[in-house]
Parts: C-alpha cells; structure tokens; sequence
C-alpha cells in the first residue's frame, strides 16, 4: 500500500537511492583500496567502478598517472595481482560530448546512438564501449595496442603499459634509440590496423604512442574509425603526415606520404623515400 500523496515511481526512486547508499557504504569499507577519492568519481562512476569489483576486474584502485580534459587514466590491479590501467571518462564535459559524435555517426556498430543533452549520458557510454571494440579488433590483429580486459558504463579497464604503478613513456617525452627502426615498426602497426583490424587510428601522434622496450604501443584509440568509413582517408592521410613529421624531425629518411597510404592499404610493397 502505498503512502498518500506518493507515486509508485516515487517509492521506486527511493528503493533505487536506497539500495545505491547501501553499495557506497561498501565502498566506504575500502576506501583505503582507493587512495584517491576525486571528483571524477560521481555516482554513475561509483556504480561503474563497483559493478567492476563484483565481477573481480578490479581488487584495487591506485592514484592517477595521467589526467586530460576527456579522461583519467588511474593505475590499478586485477584479483590476481596483474596491473591495470582505468581510463574514466569524464562524464561533464560538454566540448568533448561535441567533438565525438562525428567519429560515431556512419559507424554501422552504433547506429543506436542518440544526439544532444538527452543522449549525452549513452554518447559517453558509447565512447567508452566503442573504444574497447578499437582495441579488441586491434589486439587481434596484432597491433601493439593495451590489451581491453572490461569496460562498463564510462570506465575502461586495459592492461597497464609499464612497470609497478610508472607508466611507459610518451614517444612525445623520449627518443627512440633506433628511431628508423622505431619508425618502420609503427608503420608496420599502422598497416596491420587498417589491413587486419579494418580501422584507421585518425589522431596518431607521438601524443599517443608509448615507448616499450624501444618498441611503440598505440593508445587513445576511441576516436579510431572503420575503413569504411567516410572519414577513413582523410584521417589515414593526417596520421601519415603526423608520423612523417615527427620522425623527419629526428633526422629519419621518411617515406613518400602516397606511397605510404597505399602501401597501408595493401598496395605496392615498394616504398620511396622523400627527397631529401
């Protein structure tokens, strides 16, 4: 029976509230696991991180090692001891929410995908969920890439690229030892994306590769699109040049940005290099 004056939606409104400050109570219990409490931490995160605990993808969460305007990326470990890498999407930022959609729209894997303020919750959830396909797609295809272990909601859990809780470093922040043949490597990881995982990267820059062993590891592969998609080429192109840029600068011989595109996509296996 219900009270008078009040809805059956409002009597499941507060089951809802109820049975949510029950798991933040919980939460509270280990709060020591999480050393770092922030603001990006809402209540639709909260349920995220805990529905991730509850299916043993993460035992414990550690402070950040990298922070963006889009995302925070925390260190963490698996239930077997393995680290983690917790990219969290920030769900309030509108600017981001904006600039998304163009990498989605066209993209027959998310059709669903609603515009504007009503959707932007589904938008974030959907950047989140198509960037654990990215990488899905891209680990089979053998590009060095994080491996995607779970995602849910806006929290993407990968395998950590470095070593106790210190991130591998940008190719921004450190030279290669070999940078030609750091350079072909990367090359070799954009032909297999595009010829086996079917995606172009579409904002490669020494922003987001990471140095391993003096090998490269792509991250930052939400943005990544189908080849199939309208935009393909123009983005293969721009990340052709960026590459090209970068590596010139280092004094590497590149190659022809032509001949690179159409080497990606599977053409002449003959590469020429730029005039010096």
């Amino acid at each position: 029976m219900l009270i008078p004056g009040r809805s059956k939606v409002d009597k499941k409104a507060e089951q809802m509230m109820r049975a949510y400050e029950e798991e933040s109570l919980m939460l509270e219990k280990r709060s020591e696991e999480f050393e770092v409490i922030e603001e990006v931490f809402d209540r639709a995160t909260l349920e995220a991180i805990y529905k991730l605990m509850q299916k043993k993808v993460i035992d414990k969460i550690y402070g950040v090692v990298k922070s963006g305007k889009e995302a925070r990326i925390y260190h963490g470990r698996g239930f077997n001891g393995e680290e983690l890498a917790l990219k969290i999407y920030l769900t309030t930022t509108s600017e981001f929410r904006k600039g998304m959609f163009k990498y989605i729209d066209g993209d027959p894997r998310f059709k669903k995908v609603k515009k504007g303020v009503r959707g932007r919750d589904n938008l974030i959830y959907t950047w989140t969920k198509k960037e654990f396909s990215n990488l899905s797609l891209a680990r089979d295809a053998g590009v060095m890439v994080p491996n995607p272990i779970a995602f849910y909601r806006n929290v993407l859990v990968m395998s950590f690229i470095g070593r106790d809780g210190v991130p591998a470093p940008l190719l921004k922040e450190v030279e290669p030892l070999n940078p030609r043949e750091f350079y072909k490597s990367l090359l070799d990881n954009v032909r297999l994306l595009y010829s086996k995982a079917g995606l172009v990267h579409g904002d490669l820059s020494e922003y987001n590769v990471m140095v391993l062993d003096d090998f490269p590891v792509i991250f930052d592969v939400s943005q990544a699109v189908l080849k199939s998609h309208p935009l393909s080429d123009e983005l293969l192109l721009r990340d052709v040049e960026r590459i090209n840029f970068y590596f010139g600068r280092l004094g590497v011989d590149t190659y022809r940005v032509e001949d690179i595109k159409r080497w990606v996509k599977g053409g002449a296996k003959i590469l020429h290099k730029n005039p010096s």
